[in-house]
């Protein structure tokens, strides 16, 4: 087990900044962190800080608090438990580092940097004011793995490139819509043919809860790719946890893919969301009273005539979240392939 501790020195709205420029095999090469270091035999956390920033900085800390622990785990080694602190007091004169090159960069300025993508988490959970925390952050490599905040996991996403592929960044689901980022869903449509040969939808009514479109009609199941999963995979989970249907690979047929961009403001934050999601249609029998409803996300669900869905989509009426150009593309699927069985050919089979 490792000690270590890494402080944020704060003044006139600016962190100060250490470039990692120096050390040749160092796991921080080229990022900017904070100053900080290992725990020397018999030193408490504030030992620590207070000697690694007179030493790193020239500086002696008058004023500073603890804000939480940060567990790092890179690839399969050692875990290592940060005592992270931020200091708005100090005297003194700087001096040079020699680990890297120390700046004063102005906080809105902190995400444009070449920073490790949990730490953007934890200067969120900082400038929102969060009094206290306990931060796990697992890496392989660059990439972060997984991310749990006071013991709940946080949801990861793959940040596609141009061409719609995972471009090896991975980052928290709120900053993914916050910075706009684009990403992959898989979206489910519970179709059913009436006598006349017209078709009905299943809507979900989103839950109250939700941090966008809440309490609004929906799509019969959809959900957001965790990072390193495929679509079909999360296509079949997202419908099993939120409708209860248990479906199989050949039941879900793929009906193509569709992009959308939404920009909006839910509760005072921006949110941009731009997705490439896989649309997969289901067309076994399903009644709607039977089915079990994941609480936290589906309030309930009802039928509707997949005409009228276009229509609401269309005249963007209220209560309704449904995008015009994907009920178009259902539709179209649907009248090529009424009389067909099976699954289309997808962009993957798990």
């Amino acid at each position: 087990m490792r000690l270590t501790t890494l402080c944020y020195l704060e003044q006139d709205g600016k962190y100060l900044m250490l470039h990692r420029i120096v050390k040749k095999n160092d796991v921080n090469k080229d990022k900017w962190i904070g100053i900080g270091g290992k725990f020397e035999p018999g030193e408490s956390p504030e030992d620590c800080v207070l000697r690694e920033a007179r030493e790193e900085t020239g500086f002696l800390l008058t004023s500073y608090r603890l804000r939480g622990i940060v567990t790092f785990l890179f690839n399969d080694q050692e875990a290592e438990y940060m005592f992270l602190y931020t200091a708005d007091g100090f005297t003194g004169q700087p001096v040079p580092c020699d680990e890297g090159t120390l700046e004063w960069v102005p906080k809105e300025e902190i995400d444009r940097l070449n920073l490790w993508e949990g730490d953007r988490i934890f200067f969120r959970l900082m400038d929102e004011g969060e009094p206290f925390f306990s931060l796990k952050l697992h890496y392989y490599g660059n990439r972060l793995s997984e991310a749990v905040l006071n013991g709940e996991s946080m949801e990861l996403l793959d940040v596609l490139d141009e061409g719609g592929e995972p471009s090896g960044l991975v980052r928290e689901r709120s900053m993914v819509h916050e910075r706009g980022d684009y990403h992959r869903t898989s979206h489910v449509w519970v179709v059913r043919e009436k006598p006349d040969g017209s078709h009905g939808v299943l809507l979900q009514k989103r839950s109250s809860r939700k941090d966008s479109f809440a309490g609004c009609y929906d799509i019969s199941s959809a959900g957001h790719i965790p990072a390193g999963d495929g679509y079909l995979q999360s296509a079949r989970r997202e419908l099993k946890e939120e409708l209860g249907i248990t479906a199989s690979e050949e039941e879900l047929e793929f009906a193509g893919f569709f992009e959308s961009q939404y920009e909006g403001d839910f509760y005072g934050k921006p949110f941009i969301n731009r997705e490439k999601a896989a649309v997969y249609v289901y067309r076994r029998p399903v009644e709607a009273e039977h089915l079990e409803l994941q609480a936290d996300e589906v309030e309930s669900v009802r039928w509707m005539d997949l005409e009228k869905a276009c229509q609401a989509a269309k005249t963007q009426a209220d209560g309704f979240c449904l995008q015009e150009g994907e009920l178009l593309l259902l539709k179209n699927w649907l009248s090529e392939h009424t009389e067909r069985s099976g699954r289309t050919s997808g962009p993957e089979a798990d």
